[in-house]
């Protein structure tokens, strides 16, 4: 990868990343709203703004980071598959998504029960709603963490790729 299509591809991994982590932030703070709001029309409202949050930003911005984060792996000298700290990124990354993915349906749900102006606020859950974005935030955060401090630990593929590239080295 030329360094300028590296510098491009590491933006585009960094703001989508970056994005992810603050369409979670905006979630939070519309369940919180449910939550917390004795105003009904706020907390119809909350519930209805988070099926345009999950479906236009969060699964997007997902994806993208995501597709970002494998092309900065396979196209730069960490690879994919040589070091601990990007296969875990990796893993929190597929994980997150799909936990997300899982939320697409109960979220579009409770935003078509909210709209209901009949309906009884009470159907739409308990404290619970805390758990899957909070969560999905701390994950988001840690895999921000390892890429900024890249614990030590490679793997056997990676220690066979070092060992073949000193051999090649040697005259």
């Amino acid at each position: 990868m030329t360094p300028r299509l590296r510098k491009f591809a590491l933006t585009a991994h960094i703001t989508s990343s970056v994005g992810w982590i603050g369409a979670v932030v905006a979630y939070l703070a519309l369940v919180v709203a449910t939550q917390t709001s004795q105003d009904a029309q706020t907390v119809r409202a909350a519930f209805i703004a988070m099926e345009p949050i999950i479906r236009f930003a969060l699964v997007p911005l997902a994806f993208a980071s995501l597709l970002t984060g494998l092309i900065m792996s396979l196209g730069t000298p960490w690879g994919l598959f040589r070091h601990y700290w990007v296969l875990a990124k990796l893993l929190l990354t597929v994980i997150a998504t799909l936990v997300l993915l899982s939320q697409l349906e109960p979220i579009s749900y409770m935003a078509s029960v909210a709209a209901d102006p009949s309906t009884d606020l009470g159907r739409l859950g308990g404290g619970g709603q805390f758990l899957h974005p909070g969560l999905g935030l701390l994950v988001l955060l840690v895999t921000a963490a390892l890429s900024v401090y890249k614990p030590r630990g490679i793997t056997r593929y990676g220690w066979r790729k070092q060992q073949e590239k000193r051999k090649e080295s040697q005259p």
